[in-house]
């Protein structure tokens, strides 16, 4: 027994140190040959070309560079305390404040005992002044340099994302909270996303190596290594960094793309927070705020989080209530408000323009009313199996916008969204005898229906384009092969394109005089803004705050949605910051009379109310 015993422990001993051979760069294969000439025996090597810059820069729209593969330095602290901080201060050149908040960056929880191990990322200049220290001012310092992933921007962290060998650190402090292992699923960007097209591929040698090293031959074929491919983004990291300026500490997104393309400009998930924390070894303690923090920005909103989209979904049941002929451009609802309410007192609704540039909710619920009880083609008025066959079919025009179903972003891990069925709802009411009441909360956005903030921009560009898009993505290029194939197929819904171009004059009036969101119009600067606000009901607080659009209304370069959790009413709070990114993308700056409001805003998102 003993000897079976011994056999299987120098068999596991064997396995075991193979596998250790195999997962060495320079690895020797534990396999002697023999010359058949001059019977010299020679170890097979395997050697691996690991060129330190193989994987791919990730750059933006104007050829900037967003992430690399450098040099970066870490200076090791001493263990053993006290620690003398004015000294580091002076060799570093940094006052004591940094000192002392630097290290608290660095440390995983407020109670690490003193000593606890601590690496501070350097400069390359601070890396020179202590190398240069001849006093040692501040003794067991250990300097040491290697290469990682480098991040030349402060803004589109969830965009950029991480390579996952570096953020092992994170993954483990993540494991011991509630949504560890939430947040590694969702939140790696491009550099998850296209891992393997950025790593390229390592070359292989296969020397055979005498004892004295040299030498002699090979005994396998070699393979060539092959350099990993830039990724060109969509993003303009400029308007992403403006953009995450005006939500910063707030919680919500902002999505802004080229209609004509499907090309993101910006993404911003709120809060924000910067792309090199995950990764960076001195950041232990930013990571552990981060996922103890209530507000989850970890979560990468536009991608991850569908909420009900309130007003702004009144303009596709409008194109989808013109397709179907329940209503025409024409079409009067007077504003009952035994119906449902309605926020603001207006002008009657004579027709669908005023009816959008109101946002009537009384409106729109006779819109969909007609949609789903009064139809031309239904099987009968308002009876059970005309309910179930016109709510089966509004959903069917519905979904052809890209809703219900993930638009395929290049991402990881998007977020369907969520459409309720006929059946859905059998079994939600207990009953199939449901009634046009009971559900009526779809007709201004509420209720079952939830949209990411990718759904809701590209939702902009299709009115945008009369009814077509491409999908929404990140790169633009691979190297120089251009973007993913699938993201330059046109996708077209089922609505015809003069049913679309029929909304765009109530999107116009709701940024004019007497529309909803008339404050922020970009008349002054020459800019026809074609918008639609929203404001969703929120059980649990202030009420959320909605807004897409598109700019200029008639030749749309850039669609955007925004989207600010508990900030009240769209018109106030999520138009302001579309078209304020709107001009500054189409202008380049933002006109003095709206300096003072975006100054306002952006001291806000600071504050992050």
């Amino acid at each position: 027994m003993r000897t079976a015993f011994n056999r299987w422990g120098k068999s596991l001993l064997l396995v075991f140190l193979v596998l250790a051979a195999c997962s060495s760069p320079d690895q020797q294969t534990g396999i002697p040959t023999q010359d058949p000439t001059t019977g010299e025996v020679y170890t097979r090597r395997r050697v691996v070309v690991n060129d330190s810059l193989i994987r791919g820069r990730v750059l933006d729209r104007h050829d900037s560079v967003l992430v690399d593969t450098r040099l970066q330095y870490l200076l090791k602290l001493p263990r053993r305390p006290p620690l003398d901080t004015l000294a580091l201060g002076e060799l570093l050149g940094w006052d004591s404040l940094t000192v002392r908040r630097r290290i608290a960056d660095a440390l995983p929880y407020e109670e690490a005992p003193a000593g606890f191990p601590v690496q501070l990322s350097l400069t390359a200049a601070e890396a020179k002044r202590v190398r240069q220290d001849s006093s040692t001012s501040v003794p067991n310092l250990t300097l040491t340099e290697r290469t990682r992933r480098v991040y030349t921007t402060g803004a589109g962290a969830p965009v950029l994302g991480y390579r996952s060998a570096e953020a092992q650190a994170f993954y483990r402090q993540a494991k011991r909270y509630r949504r560890g292992r939430f947040y590694r699923l969702r939140s790696g960007g491009v550099e998850t996303y296209y891992n393997g097209l950025l790593n390229g591929r390592h070359g292989y040698l296969h020397p055979l190596v005498d004892a004295k090293g040299q030498e002699h031959g090979t005994w396998a074929k070699d393979t060539t290594f092959q350099q990993g491919q830039d990724l060109h983004l969509t993003i303009d990291v400029k308007l992403q960094a403006y953009a995450e300026k005006l939500l910063g500490g707030r919680k919500g997104y902002l999505v802004a793309l080229d209609p004509r393309t499907g090309e993101i400009l910006c993404a911003v998930s709120a809060p924000v927070y910067q792309p090199a924390t995950i990764t960076a070894p001195d950041q232990a303690g930013v990571r552990a705020k981060l996922l103890e923090s209530e507000d989850m920005p970890l979560l990468n909103r536009p991608a991850m989080l569908a909420n009900p989209p309130g007003s702004v979904f009144k303009l596709v049941n409008a194109a989808v209530a013109l397709q179907l002929g329940a209503i025409s451009p024409t079409t009067a609802f007077r504003c009952d408000q035994s119906l449902v309410s309605c926020v603001h007192s207006h002008r009657p609704a004579k027709n669908l323009t005023l009816g959008l540039k109101y946002s009537c909710n009384p409106y729109f619920y006779q819109v969909m009313q007609n949609l789903i009880t009064r139809m031309p083609d239904s099987l009968a008025v308002d009876t059970v199996a005309a309910r179930h066959n016109n709510l089966t079919l509004w959903r069917r025009y519905v979904r052809s916008f890209g809703l219900d179903s993930v638009l395929g972003v290049d991402m990881p891990r998007e977020a369907p969204g969520f459409l309720p069925t006929a059946a859905y709802y059998d079994k939600a009411r207990r009953t199939p005898n449901w009634t046009y009441r009971s559900i009526y909360s779809l007709s201004i956005g509420q209720g079952e229906i939830n949209l990411t903030g990718l759904q809701m921009a590209n939702m902009a560009a299709i009115i945008a384009n009369r009814g077509w898009y491409y999908p929404p993505h990140l790169v633009r290029s691979v190297g120089k092969s251009g973007p993913l194939p699938r993201f330059t197929e046109k996708h077209r819904t089922l609505i015809d394109s003069v049913h679309f171009a029929a909304l765009v004059p109530g999107m116009v009036a709701v940024m004019q005089r007497g529309g909803t969101a008339d404050a922020s119009s970009l008349a002054d600067v020459g800019i026809t803004v074609a918008g639609k606000t929203g404001t969703v009901e929120n059980d649990e607080g202030d009420d959320h705050a909605a807004f897409v659009g598109f700019a200029p209304a008639n030749n749309p370069k850039i669609a955007v949605a925004v989207y600010i959790e508990n900030a009240g009413f769209g018109a106030t709070a999520a138009a302001p910051c579309a078209v304020l990114v709107m001009e500054k993308y189409l202008r380049g700056s933002i006109a003095p009379r709206r300096k003072r409001w975006e100054k306002r805003i952006q001291h806000r998102a600071e504050n992050g109310y």
